[in-house]
């Protein structure tokens, strides 16, 4: 549950879409009542839309991980991130960040990504990156904490597919005590998850015709 002003930023969001899908305007303070402060964390919605040409959970993504300094934890349902992505991912781990990264295993509704996004792992496990393979069900969270104390969470995916065809709503939340909480969920999905190393990476290129298909199509999805 979300109170305080950022309720009226989701509700924009919210506004938005329904726009789109209605052609109507929703507005005063049947929509917009004030909304005061309910506690000491600061928050904010953050979306994205293609029709407005709007890339701007991508950049928020690139921002983030551009400013880890000690820890980054990724899981994420979609993860297929392009070069730049993949750069400032590597970079992180370079300069001494934990950058651990959690995505579906062989439960996933999507199995072209899973393929797609393996092709790249041995590229970030070089750079230190640690690669989770979530192991019970298919994981559909989109979650990402840095050095702490930021936190991002929503619908946004770490391909840019879904940034350029859907639109997508994340909400940031600046808080140690919040991002606190999001880390004991991430260890415990951590615990349910087998780590990928080089060794397993180099194995998982082309074992089938699906790997060598998804690592061509790679750059639409």
């Amino acid at each position: 549950m979300v109170t305080g002003p950022v309720v009226a930023q989701l509700q924009a969001a919210f506004m938005d879409n329904w726009l789109k899908t209605r052609g109507e305007v929703l507005h005063g303070p049947d929509y917009f009542p004030p909304f005061p402060a309910t506690g000491s964390d600061t928050a904010q919605a953050f979306k994205s839309s293609p029709r407005q040409g709007d890339m701007g959970i991508h950049l928020m993504y690139m921002l983030a991980i551009a400013s880890a300094q000690r820890s980054l934890l990724i899981e994420n349902a979609y993860f297929l991130p392009d070069g730049l992505m993949r750069k400032a991912l590597a970079d992180a781990a370079k300069r001494g960040a934990k950058v651990e990264i959690i995505v579906p295993g062989k439960h996933i509704d999507q199995k072209v990504v899973r393929f797609a996004s393996r092709k790249h792992w041995p590229e970030l496990l070089k750079a230190g990156v640690k690669m989770y393979e979530y192991e019970p069900a298919m994981t559909h969270v989109k979650l990402m904490i840095v050095d702490g104390v930021f936190v991002s969470v929503g619908s946004g995916n770490f391909d840019l597919r879904s940034v350029r065809l859907n639109d997508e709503a994340n909400m940031n939340v600046l808080s140690r005590s919040f991002a606190t909480i999001q880390t004991r969920l991430f260890e415990a999905d951590k615990r349910r998850s087998r780590e990928i190393t080089l060794d397993d990476a180099g194995k998982l290129s082309f074992l089938n015709p699906l790997q060598h298909a998804a690592s061509v199509v790679a750059p639409q999805l």
